[in-house]
């Protein structure tokens, strides 16, 4: 059976949300912090989750294990500003029972 998961989020003035994220909507984590309204409208999305660009942009702070970047994940990355080694794009992050417990900060916008 489907659970919710826990997913830890600094917002981009350093406030912490800790939120509940379906398992079971095919959701990923750049559609979990829209939801919550955890960045202002027309910030974070703007490609609609297609890896083109990266304002859904976080840096994972914990070692969960979530799955390697893909080819259009590093290129987009390659392009942004403010990347860390622990860059991720949300969009590419999806919502799994494996992921419980992710903590990501948003990028700077």
């Amino acid at each position: 059976m489907p659970k919710d998961i826990t997913i830890i989020i600094t917002d981009r003035n350093g406030q912490i949300h800790e939120v509940q994220a379906p398992t079971d909507m095919n959701m990923n984590v750049m559609e979990v912090v829209r939801m919550y309204e955890l960045a202002p409208e027309g910030t974070i999305g703007i490609c609609g989750g297609m890896a083109m660009c990266a304002s859904c942009q976080c840096y994972v702070l914990n070692d969960v294990e979530i799955p390697e970047k893909s080819d259009d994940e590093n290129a987009m990355l390659w392009e942004a500003f403010h990347v860390k080694e622990n860059s991720r794009l949300g969009c590419q992050i999806q919502i799994t029972a494996a992921i419980d417990g992710l903590e990501i900060e948003l990028a700077p916008e």
